[in-house]
């Protein structure tokens, strides 16, 4: 008799991740500007560390990742024994998940946000619970009317992915003190680095006993390719992620990748001024072309079209021209675009294509 093995409820209500796209059918080069990553690459520090590791790839790595977050400590003014790393700023989510949440409890992210926060939760088998924003940006006031005595963690992405909207300090810090004591507030910090002027939330993080930060190396640092994250808050929750986190969770190449990478402040200064150059010269073009945007505090633009057929029309002509680019129908805007801020040629591509697009609309 053959018994059907079930996973746990909620798993299959899981849609798989879908990446940006790297291919188009019938073009031999292509421009990926669909998953935000740093035209410039990694720093030339970042790619030497790892050469020097090759020849290690045999060992185990260390297992508590001491040298890199002395190094993310020391640059960033944090304590590095409040510092947690992940493979990605995804897995940081996940711990995140799997250590607080569970059957009969709630985690709100807000309806445009990132999609692996809902994935992570239906993983630990907690509800995700969806709250409206307001004009694309996260609502404190929804959020705290969701909440209830089965909530556990509170996700908000700031600057959000994929609408690139931000709220200031000032208005998280009255969110914190309004939660209710037994939930945590999960800042997602991926772009922070591309908001001139902002830690990501790091003061809260390091000062509120209920707020926790989490970064990523796979943006402005150029690694995506190595998966690398980490994560910074109060010593209480530190001591229970790592309670639940894997012992060699990260390699020795990874490692030290992310701390040359982190030490090289001078790249990300460089980078963060060109992607606002190059941003605004990007959301200027689209805007002359009929094609708007809400100002975006990351490296993307999200274009708005008059209707998801028009979206999904100029995302089709742009593939055809070796762009590739991000439908968001998946994040309910599927009226929109998310482009990636390229280097200048990139983006002068994709504005001339969009300009010929627009040019041959009926």
């Amino acid at each position: 008799m053959t018994q059907s093995i079930e996973p746990r409820s909620g798993i299959l209500e899981i849609a798989p991740y879908q990446g940006g796209a790297s291919h188009a059918e019938g073009v031999a080069e292509v421009v990926k500007l669909s998953s935000n990553e740093n035209p410039h690459g990694a720093p030339e520090a970042a790619r030497e560390a790892l050469r020097r590791t090759a020849h290690l790839i045999h060992r185990y790595p260390s297992t508590d990742h001491g040298e890199l977050r002395r190094a993310i400590g020391e640059v960033q003014g944090l304590d590095a024994e409040r510092i947690i790393c992940g493979a990605g700023s995804d897995e940081i989510i996940s711990m995140l998940c799997m250590a607080y949440t569970g059957p009969g409890t709630e985690v709100i992210h807000t309806e445009h946000g990132f999609a692996m926060y809902r994935i992570s939760t239906l993983a630990a088998g907690a509800v995700p619970v969806e709250v409206p924003e307001h004009r694309r940006t996260v609502d404190i006031e929804a959020i705290l009317e969701a909440c209830n005595f089965r909530t556990r963690l509170v996700f908000i992405a700031n600057p959000a992915n994929p609408t690139g909207t931000m709220i200031d300090m000032q208005t998280i810090e009255q969110l914190a003190d309004r939660l209710p004591p037994h939930v945590l507030l999960v800042l997602d910090g991926a772009y922070a680095e591309y908001a001139e002027g902002y830690d990501g939330g790091a003061r809260l993080a390091g000062s509120w006993p209920n707020v926790f930060m989490t970064r990523t190396f796979s943006k402005i640092y150029g690694l995506g390719g190595l998966r690398v994250g980490w994560g910074y808050g109060p010593a209480a929750v530190i001591d229970v992620l790592n309670r639940v986190r894997g012992p060699f969770n990260l390699g020795d190449p990874q490692l030290r990748a992310a701390e040359a990478a982190m030490r090289d402040t001078g790249f990300v200064q460089r980078c963060r001024a060109e992607n606002a150059r190059m941003r605004d010269w990007l959301a200027h073009g689209l805007a002359q072309q009929g094609v708007p945007s809400d100002p975006s505090h990351a490296n993307f633009v999200l274009a708005r079209f008059a209707s998801p057929q028009e979206a999904d029309a100029c995302e089709a002509h742009l593939r055809a021209d070796g762009l590739l680019v991000r439908k968001v129908g998946g994040y309910k805007l599927p009226d929109c675009l998310r482009i990636t801020v390229g280097d200048e040629a990139s983006c002068r591509r994709v504005v001339h294509s969009v300009a010929r697009f627009k040019a041959s609309a009926p």
